[in-house]
């Protein structure tokens, strides 16, 4: 099982979610989880944000396909439905963030994958999805949604379809930190399978906001290391 902070690939991703990511947002996946994939890079193709120190991520929504022939997707509303009439998937999660604000029903639980880098994407953990709306952008409306990092232990995650994670880690920070460590872990030098560690842990009061104390760990030596300060 991937876990949050983990610097993973394409494939893995793909494994994961148990279907092939070929679009940014993925409503009710086999593996039970919504997945959307998500970049605040500089040139980025939507206005993503992180809020509140990571604790919340502003997700726009996506465009109309770009069609030989067609509308630049930039300027015409991004879709709520479908040419036959079924929703989109930015229909899909708008009803999904209603019905919970409106109705109370439960959140969708949504697993977020960060491009931090051309090839090289992370895992944020599971968000919960409770808030959409429409805006005017650029003489267009697109779609706003909002969710929020989910807090619960591992134990309930995997009964509740939810999944344990500390405060995302900025984008900035993770940048800063993969090349500084150059891309290895600190302990052994591995290249695979590597997360994003806490030096003081953030359950004993340890920064996300701060490259001093993340570092780059494989999977191996960050299991061992576990929540004791080094």
């Amino acid at each position: 099982m991937i876990k949050s902070g983990n610097i993973i690939s394409y494939l893995d991703m793909c494994k994961e979610a148990g279907v092939n990511l070929q679009r940014g947002m993925n409503y009710r996946l086999r593996s039970g989880f919504s997945v959307i994939l998500m970049s605040v890079r500089q040139g980025a193709p939507y206005a993503d944000k992180i809020e509140e120190n990571g604790r919340v991520l502003i997700y726009e929504g996506h465009d109309i396909p770009n069609t030989k022939g067609g509308p630049d997707p930039k300027k015409v509303d991004q879709p709520m439905h479908n040419p036959g009439g079924g929703l989109t998937q930015n229909g899909l999660f708008y009803e999904a963030a209603l019905a919970h604000k409106n109705k109370n029903h439960n959140p969708e639980f949504v697993r977020v994958y960060e491009k931090i880098r051309s090839g090289i994407w992370a895992d944020n953990g599971i968000f919960k999805l409770i808030d959409s709306w429409q805006e005017n952008s650029n003489a267009r409306k697109v779609f706003k949604f909002k969710l929020k990092i989910c807090d619960e232990s591992q134990e309930n995650v995997i009964k509740q379809k939810e999944m344990e994670h500390d405060r995302l880690i900025p984008t900035a920070v993770k940048l800063e930190v993969w090349k500084r460590d150059k891309g290895k872990c600190v302990t052994c030098g591995s290249t695979d399978n590597l997360h994003f560690d806490h030096i003081i842990p953030y359950s004993k009061g340890g920064s996300s906001l701060v490259a001093e104390n993340i570092q780059l760990m494989c999977a191996r030596h960050n299991i061992a290391k576990k929540d004791k300060i080094e």
